[in-house]
């Protein structure tokens, strides 16, 4: 269906990917995989035409439809959300108004004959059979059925866009996408700004809608879910495999010891054939041998191994001094926002040891309790702090915390004491500072860049009740993975507000759920959680009929 001939992307002197070829065929459900700055959204970027490449081509079908969800967008105000995701048919209402105004300039025109009436009719003939040829639609209703499913609710639907945060209106756009029914979706990092029933909406969407799809996201589970095929961007080229990502870990670690094999051989053979020239290039009998290998040596392409795998580097936290029994404490705690009651009466309390996740839809209060934990909102009723305890916070405003006029490397090294400070650039090279990224100064870094420094900063910290807001938005799977390991292995108290799902499991032992105002406290693991909420669901839905 589309076809990618000859894509190479330079910039700077430097080459990001080299004459790649693949094609895109009808239901593929792609994803692109690789380390961060691989060149994965430049790609997804040239696919959608929003970028040219240095050299090469992509090629589609004149028809073809192809939507583009970038992880960063510009949306004009003006319009309610109902409205603005009904821009998904602007393009059906223009070709339904054509067809009347031409149909209306027929029904006065007399020269039969002529050449300008028969490209009229032609004209007429051609919209009229593609516009009628598209599947009826109820727009309202896809419309309506598209908006709840990513998580907005029918009185948000007549509410002016300005009104919602950036991760709202990312899901307009999403929705807008959707409702196009496009052959083809582009999405890049679609779970950031979603909840987990959400991130399960879509996943079952795009799995039912049958429409290609190529997707970058960090979220190993939605991954696993939704794609067949998995293409990795590495070292300025892909490898194609037809296999799901967990599959394609599997045979991606049996490539690299392949490559592995046949360096070491190689580097062997290079070591033996050096030597041999170095003994004999004085002897006059062995003139055409020394020779021979000289040029042999010449010519020889060296084996390549892929980037080093950084996911055996093992971080720990120091050791956490002891807290009290009950870290935190809530009596009747509550809190409203211009009359908007987020949750009220809260009763829970934090054992020392817990490791709880905070879950539920986006605007049920999970943030705000956890500012409330940080005494950075006032609240109802008492919350108490339990004695000796030392938070460790991140949330994505850590970042504009950082000391500007600092080295990445000097931000790091101001808070690495014990063994840690021999592994500083292992640690920096895990979060990708490694080589010359070290040296920039933080002022010059993205705000993914800050995010992923905050991160590092606090694995550092000696503290005894850990609180992460959304920790995994900016991280790359291996990453995540070194971060989990290090919070697998952390000795305090651990609260984490995420909708990563692969993230938590084994992670977390109790699961807090916002909504309707309330905060409910379940004994169990993330996904022994959605089980039951599921079967919640169905139960409410049996009543409901």
């Amino acid at each position: 269906m589309i076809s990618i001939e000859g894509l190479t992307v330079e910039f700077g002197g430097n080459t990001l990917f080299s004459d790649i070829s693949f094609v895109i065929n009808e239901k593929d459900r792609i994803a692109l995989m690789g380390k961060n700055g691989a060149g994965k959204s430049t790609l997804l970027k040239i696919l959608a035409g929003v970028r040219e490449p240095s050299r090469g081509r992509v090629a589609a079908p004149k028809d073809t439809v192809i939507a583009y969800l970038p992880q960063h967008l510009m949306m004009e105000d003006g319009r309610t959300v109902f409205e603005e995701a009904a821009q998904a048919f602007a393009h059906l209402h223009a070709m339904e108004a054509e067809i009347k105004s031409l149909n209306k300039k027929l029904e006065t025109r007399t020269d039969y004959d002529s050449k300008s009436y028969y490209e009229l009719i032609e004209r007429v003939s051609t919209l009229s059979e593609k516009f009628y040829s598209i599947e009826e639609i109820n727009y309202d209703a896809d419309i309506e059925k598209t908006l709840l499913g990513l998580g907005f609710k029918r009185s948000d639907f007549i509410r002016d866009t300005s009104e919602f945060s950036g991760g709202w209106r990312m899901r307009i756009e999403l929705a807008k996408l959707l409702l196009k029914r496009p052959d083809v979706l582009l999405l890049d990092e679609p779970t950031n700004h979603l909840d987990i029933e959400s991130i399960q909406w879509l996943e079952d969407f795009l799995i039912d809608n049958g429409q290609a799809v190529v997707l970058i996201s960090h979220d190993r589970t939605f991954v696993d879910r939704i794609t067949t095929r998995t293409i990795e961007v590495t070292m300025g080229r892909i490898y194609d495999y037809k296999v799901n990502y967990s599959t394609y870990l599997q045979l991606r670690q049996e490539r690299r010891e392949q490559q592995l094999k046949a360096f070491n051989e190689q580097q062997k053979m290079i070591a033996e054939t050096t030597e041999f020239i170095e003994r004999f290039k004085g002897t006059y009998s062995k003139t055409l041998q020394v020779q021979s290998r000289v040029k042999m040596l010449e010519k020889l392409k060296l084996a390549e191994v892929d980037e080093e795998d950084t996911s055996a580097l093992r971080l720990k936290f120091p050791p956490s001094p002891r807290s009290g029994s009950y870290p935190v404490i809530l009596e009747g705690v509550g809190k409203s926002y211009d009359g908007h009651r987020v949750f009220e009466n809260v009763n829970l309390t934090i054992e020392r040891g817990d490791r709880i996740a905070f879950v539920g839809k986006n605007g049920e209060g999970k943030s705000t309790l956890v500012k409330c934990i940080m005494k950075e909102l006032e609240h109802d009723g008492v919350l108490t702090i339990g004695h000796n305890v030392m938070i460790g916070y991140f949330a994505q405003n850590q970042a504009s915390l950082l000391d500007e006029n600092l080295t990445v490397f000097q931000t790091i090294d101001d808070v690495a004491k014990g063994d840690i400070r021999n592994k500083i650039r292992d640690l920096l090279g895990a979060f990708m500072f490694g080589g010359e990224n070290s040296t920039k100064k933080v002022k010059v870094l993205s705000g993914g860049e800050r995010t992923r420094l905050a991160m590092i900063k606090l694995l550092l910290e000696p503290v005894n009740l850990l609180i992460l807001d959304e920790p995994t938005n900016h991280l790359d799977l291996k990453t995540k993975d070194i971060l989990k390991q290090a919070l697998m292995d952390f000795d305090g108290t651990l609260i984490v507000v995420s909708h990563d799902r692969d993230f938590l499991d084994g992670l977390i032992k109790k699961v807090f759920e916002f909504g309707n105002a309330k905060i409910v406290e379940h004994l169990e693991g993330i996904y022994e959680f959605m089980q039951q909420k599921k079967m919640e669901n169905l139960r409410e839905l049996e009543r409901k009929n």
